[in-house]
Parts: C-alpha cells; sequence; structure tokens
C-alpha cells in the first residue's frame, strides 16, 4: 500500500473515489480499491454515468429486461444508476459498519433539471432515498438558492445529506445554516442525530479554470502572478469557515444532543491545468475532518508522487486571505466568478443528464 496514501488517511483525511461504473463493480476493482488504496467511500455525478453507459456491455442484461418490461426512458435510468449504488454501498458496508458510519459512504444525485425546483428536488431525494434503502446512502443536493430549503427539510427528516456544487464562501455559510437549521428540526420531530451524515462538496479546480482565464484576460504581470492560487485559497478559507461554525453554541448544543458535523469535502479535484501538478488539489487541502473524493487518475497520481507534508490548510488562513484580497486588487470580481461557475455547474450537468437519457434510449433500442 502507498506510503502517500497512509499518510493522507494518518493525517485525518478520507479518500473517495469519484467515479462508479458497473465494470468496476463486476470485476472486484471497487473492491480492491478499497482493500489496496484506502478508498473508504464513492460519489458519483450525471456526467460519471453518462461515461459508465457508453463503455461496453456491463449493462446488456440489465437493459434488455427494462426493454422487455417497456419502462420509459426515465425509469430506466433510475433501475440502472440505483442499482449500481445499492451495490457499491453493499461493497462498502464494511468500511460503514468499521467507521461507525462515517465512512462507507456512496452519493448519488437528484435529477440536476430540479435545481432550481425545491420541492421536486424534496421529492427525489425522498424516492431516492427509499428506492436505494442502504443506510450508507448519500443524496446529493444541489447548493442552489433553491436547493438550500430542501437541504434543510432532507435532514430534518433523517436523510443523509451531500451538498454538492458549492463555490463561494457566502453560500458554504448558507449551506452549513440549512444543515443546523434540519438538524434542529430533526431533533424536535424525536429523529436520532446520529443516524443523519452529510458532508458539504466545496469544488476546487473549477474556480482556478475560471480564475486563471479571467487573470489572463488581464494580464497584467501582479495578474499572471496570481495564477494558480485561487482555488486553494477558497478552500482553505471555507474551512476556517467550517471551523467557525464548529465553535459556535449552535453547533454544540446539537453535538451534545448526537449531531455529527457535515464534513468538507473537497471536489473537483483533478487538475485541469496541465501546467499544474497534478496532486495540488490534494497535496494542498491535508487536515483532518475531510474528505478528498478523487478521479481514479488523480488517485493513482498520489499513489505515486503526492507530496504529504503535514497541514496544509489551518496554518494558512492568512495567506489564503492575503491571495483573495490580491485577487480583488488586480480586478477579478469574486462573486461573478462564482455566480458564473454554479450556473455553468447546474448547466453542465442536465446536460450530462440528457446525454444519459439519451444514450439509455439508443441502448434500449437496441437490447
Amino acid at each position: 500500500m502507498s506510503e502517500n496514501l497512509k499518510r493522507l488517511t494518518a493525517a485525518g483525511v478520507s479518500i473517495w473515489l469519484d467515479d462508479i461504473s458497473r465494470d468496476r463493480l463486476r470485476t472486484g476493482n471497487l473492491a480492491a480499491l478499497i482493500r489496496d488504496k484506502q478508498v473508504v467511500g464513492v460519489t458519483s455525478n450525471p456526467t460519471i454515468f453518462a461515461g459508465a453507459l457508453s463503455k461496453g456491455d456491463a449493462y446488456a442484461a440489465q437493459l434488455h429486461d427494462l426493454k422487455v418490461r417497456g419502462v420509459t426512458v426515465e425509469e430506466a435510468v433510475r433501475a440502472i444508476t440505483t442499482f449500481d449504488i445499492r451495490w457499491a454501498a453493499d461493497v462498502l458496508r464494511p468500511v460503514f459498519n468499521a467507521t461507525g458510519g462515517v465512512d462507507g459512504r456512496v452519493s448519488i444525485e437528484v435529477d440536476p433539471r430540479l435545481a432550481r425546483e425545491t420541492e421536486k428536488t424534496i421529492a427525489e431525494a425522498r424516492a431516492l432515498w427509499w428506492l436505494v434503502d442502504r443506510p450508507n446512502l448519500f443524496i446529493k443536493i444541489p447548493a442552489t438558492v433553491e436547493g438550500l430549503p430542501a437541504i434543510t427539510q432532507c435532514v430534518a427528516e433523517g436523510i443523509s445529506v451531500n451538498v454538492t456544487l458549492i463555490f463561494s464562501l457566502e453560500r458554504y455559510r448558507a449551506v452549513m445554516d440549512a444543515w443546523l437549521e434540519g438538524l434542529e428540526k430533526a431533533r424536535a420531530n424525536g429523529v436520532n442525530l446520529a443516524t443523519i451524515e452529510s458532508v458539504a462538496s466545496f469544488f476546487v479546480s473549477r474556480v482556478d479554470t475560471e480564475i486563471d482565464a479571467r487573470l489572463d484576460g488581464i494580464g497584467t504581470p501582479e495578474a499572471i502572478a496570481l495564477k494558480g492560487r485561487a482555488a486553494v485559497a477558497n478552500a482553505r478559507l471555507a474551512f476556517a469557515a467550517f471551523e467557525e461554525v464548529m465553535a459556535s453554541p449552535r453547533w454544540q448544543a446539537l453535538r451534545a444532543a448526537g449531531a455529527r458535523p457535515q464534513r468538507p469535502l473537497w471536489a473537483s479535484t483533478g487538475v485541469k491545468n496541465p501546467d499544474y501538478p497534478d496532486t495540488l488539489y490534494v497535496d494542498q487541502l491535508v487536515t483532518a475532518g475531510t474528505v478528498n473524493t478523487m478521479p481514479e487518475k488523480t488517485l493513482d497520481a498520489v499513489t505515486d508522487h503526492g507530496k504529504i507534508s503535514g497541514d496544509t490548510v489551518r496554518p494558512f488562513y492568512e495567506q489564503a486571505w492575503n491571495t483573495m484580497a490580491a485577487l480583488k486588487e488586480v480586478g477579478v470580481d469574486y462573486d461573478d466568478v462564482v455566480r458564473a461557475l454554479e450556473d455553468e455547474g447546474v448547466e453542465k450537468f442536465e446536460v450530462s443528464w440528457k446525454e444519459l437519457l439519451e444514450t439509455v434510449a439508443a441502448e434500449l433500442g437496441k437490447a
């Protein structure tokens, strides 16, 4: 087993795989990653499922049965995706049991076309929670303005939530507030708070992609010198915000009632700029009590040549604030950046979902 992965785990970072496919499950690949590479969770999204469905014949038998039954394309997609999620949850169940329910988690996302519709998101989350029916499930709900009350309601009902598509510090604070409100309602409803887990997926690499493009457009030496620094600074400040909430009387009261923290999860950690170290968003975001969900390419890179050297978050808050101040000074509009990233993120997942529907429709035609 890689010493780098051992060090990362020892530092308090839970390693999750940002990928799922029927092939990984039926070949034992996921089980091998759990055994050999410290993987203790899995995340999925519409893009991942669209990619999995487009390759090989792993889904052929199920597609055939779905066609024979004459189900709709939408029903077929739900049957296929929840089948994989249940299977992965069962593979990870020993981890779930060994960690007292903290890890061993598998995430499935609500239909991204519902990202701006609160009631439909809640209904979809309930349906997925019932359909998968595994205690180590996370329902992914986007951190749109409309998603916030859905987060509160789902947590209030005892549904464990992975809040996704978080880009801004302001929105992250709103997410934590929605989560806390959900826990308070759950407590009032008599729900056992210890059964509710949550993570908040703070996206990383996309922030650099968007801000770097703006810095190139500004073009001054001061602007160019800031390239590749925004995403890590933004994530570090998110963890500072998390620590503030963990120190609040509001959280302490919930903790005393059995609640568990909503761990920050670093998402979108595959480096998109080839000029940057391919382990950048792992090496620079090491701190206890976090999750890093990685595509396998990034996991392999960390295994081979990651530089895991202690806490790289808490000691660097001041540096992070200075970076954000410098970005503002050269003309980067942070609020506009995060607004654009959220809109783009929702749109990308909608496109992937439509591709998934089209792929399944085509496969049903051939099955």
